[in-house]
Parts: C-alpha cells; sequence; structure tokens
C-alpha cells in the first residue's frame, strides 16, 4: 500500500513512502528530535504517522498547554500556522519550528485585525471573545480566547463577572457562536466565519450516517455546519437526543477512552483525521466518519518527511511573534488557559 502524501528522500527521487518505510523515517525523526532536545506537538487532525512520533498530540487548549509548560528549548508543531503563533506568544524565549509554514486555516483567514478593529469601534464597551483559530494579531485585539471545549464556559464566565447584559463580540465561527447562544440562551455578536472543512459536514450527512447505522452515538463539533440544526432537530423532538454528544476533539478522545472496552459504533462529525487517535483510544469500536470527505488539507500538509527536514535544519520554518503583538495576544490566551 502506497501513501502518495510522503516522499522518502533516501529512496529514488519521485518514489512515494511505503508503510515498509515508514517506520525507518519515525525512528529517524524520533533521534534527530532526542539530539535536538525538540518536543514535537501535533493536532488530533494530523496524519496517522505523525501522531504517532509526537511527545504529545491534543487539541487547541491542550497544545496551547504543553507549550506554555514544556521545558524543552524548541518546540516543533505538527499544525496549521496559528497554533504555531499561539506556541510562540506563549513561549517567547523558545525556537518554534512548523515544518511547513504553508499549512494555514481557512477559519483563521475570516477575520483580519482590521475587520476586527472595525466591528469593535461599532460597539464600544463591548468584550471581544475569539476562538483560538485566530492570527496573533486578532489575539492582540482580543479580550477572551476559547476553544470549542471552553467557548461556553468563557462566556458564561464573562455574564456572570461583567454582568447579563454585556455585549459579546464572539467570531470567528459563527456555528461555535450559535452553539454558545443556545447553550446559554443569550444573545451574542457573532462573526460571520467558518471553517471550510466543518461547515462541509452538513445535516444531510448526518441522516445518511444515522440511518445507515441505527443506535449509533453521534459525537459532534460545535465548529460543524451540521451542529446548529441538529440542535434546532433535537430541541424540536425530530432527532432523539440519547446518544447525541457536543464536544471538543479532546472530548472526543475522553469519550473514547471511556468506551476502550465497547464494541459499539460511533458516527464522528469532525475532521476526518480524529479518527486514527480514537481508534487507538478503543480499538474494539467502529469509529464512522459522518462526512468522508472532512479533511483538512492545510492539516495534511505537515507530512513525516518535512518533519525529519525540520528536524535536520533543513527544512520547515521558524514562527516568530513580535514583541509587542506577543505581549497583548498572551493575555486572552492566558485567560483561556487558566478557564480551563
Amino acid at each position: 500500500m502506497n501513501l502518495p502524501v510522503l516522499q522518502d528522500k533516501s529512496a529514488p527521487a519521485g518514489a512515494p513512502l511505503t508503510l515498509e518505510n515508514i517506520p525507518a523515517l519515525q525512528a529517524e525523526v524520533k533521534k534527530l528530535a532526542a539530539q535536538r532536545g525538540a518536543v514535537i506537538l501535533a493536532h488530533n487532525y494530523q496524519l496517522p504517522e505523525i501522531q504517532q512520533v509526537a511527545d504529545y498530540v491534543g487539541d487547541s487548549l491542550g497544545l496551547s498547554r504543553q507549550a506554555a509548560a514544556t521545558d524543552a528549548q524548541e518546540i516543533v508543531f505538527c499544525g496549521v500556522h496559528f497554533m504555531a503563533e499561539t506556541a510562540s506568544v506563549l513561549s517567547p524565549d523558545k525556537r518554534v519550528v512548523i515544518p511547513d509554514a504553508d499549512a494555514g486555516c481557512s477559519l483563521a483567514d475570516s477575520i483580519t485585525v482590521e475587520q476586527l478593529r472595525d466591528w469593535k469601534a461599532k460597539y464600544p464597551g463591548a468584550v471581544v471573545v475569539m476562538y483560538v483559530n485566530t492570527t496573533a494579531a486578532v489575539k492582540a485585539e482580543t479580550d477572551y480566547c476559547v476553544t470549542s471545549s471552553n467557548a461556553v464556559q468563557v462566556v458564561k464566565h464573562i455574564l456572570e463577572t461583567e454582568g447579563e447584559d454585556t455585549p459579546i463580540l464572539f467570531g470567528p465561527d459563527m456555528f461555535l457562536g450559535a452553539y454558545v447562544e443556545r447553550t446559554l440562551g443569550v444573545k451574542l455578536h457573532v462573526w460571520d466565519g467558518e471553517c471550510h472543512v466543518h461547515a462541509g459536514i452538513r445535516p444531510d450527512d448526518i441522516s445518511a450516517a444515522r440511518e445507515a447505522h441505527p443506535g449509533a452515538d453521534f459525537l459532534i463539533h460545535p465548529e460543524c455546519g451540521c451542529s446548529t440544526p441538529v440542535m434546532e432537530y433535537v430541541s424540536a423532538g425530530d432527532v432523539d437526543s440519547e446518544g447525541v454528544h457536543m464536544m471538543s476533539t479532546g472530548g472526543m478522545l475522553d469519550y473514547a477512552k471511556s468506551h476502550a472496552s465497547s464494541t459499539d459504533t460511533a458516527i464522528v462529525a469532525t475532521e476526518t483525521g480524529m479518527l486514527h487517535g480514537l481508534r487507538e483510544a478503543a480499538p474494539d469500536m467502529n469509529f464512522i466518519a459522518a462526512n468522508e470527505a472532512a479533511s483538512c488539507r492545510y492539516m495534511k500538509m505537515i507530512t513525516l518527511d518535512k518533519l525529519r527536514d525540520a528536524l535536520a535544519g533543513r527544512g520547515g520554518s521558524e514562527i516568530k511573534v513580535d514583541a509587542e503583538t506577543a505581549a497583548k495576544a498572551r493575555i486572552p490566551i492566558e485567560r483561556m488557559v487558566a478557564l480551563g
């Protein structure tokens, strides 16, 4: 079996990386990381062979915590660009490297710092809550960062401490914003942005998957385009709430670990890279993608040979956020980490 997304540079030019030589390349990656004293952080959506060599695999919040806590002097970030920026903000004295600097994020690109400033000007005194999937420049104009796992908790905290009538600008993900509104029963000012991968998971995908697997649990990421309609279906009684779980990718892993001995089926509505970690945590469970096409091309740009080359000093890009932007961006990120 061949994996066309990777290249083995020890093989003839253009030769595909095969399952037979992946272990050797993984061993080389680990050896180089040890020699450099580098820690490898990888997001849950990375390729399986990347996740297997990482020192830590997790969601945005977990990766932020690891970046802040590591003693390593070099962080090699296998994720997308804004994540490496966040690591640089939290660890300004450490070297942060991303194997491919072109690994971007459609959600982060959906709002610029200029757009955020203009939005803030329309609502003086509003509290700005931005999903962590944003650039460092946007974070520098933000009061609180959130992830899908703590967005509800953070907004609830703001309303309890600042007052129930406090205007909140929530962005850039409109589906996560709608989820927070419905969960808390509040009205927010929500930016009209989305992740192209999660937005592509539609209610029809869910209906088809549930029809094919009756009785299966349904794990849904709040970023998904199907999240708001599904919540409406549940509240209207059109979809049985039994077995429907709205959760972050970290929450999905916790679910899998708690079902480690189960042979049940679960439908997963998020980026398909998540299936690897779930199947590792609960190998006897049957995890089904709600949409097999929900694969992020940016996440998949980080390949094993690019990681090897970054560690060998002949590839990758160092990510360094300027001191002024980093100082401002660190405040909402640290609030996010502190609130859990």
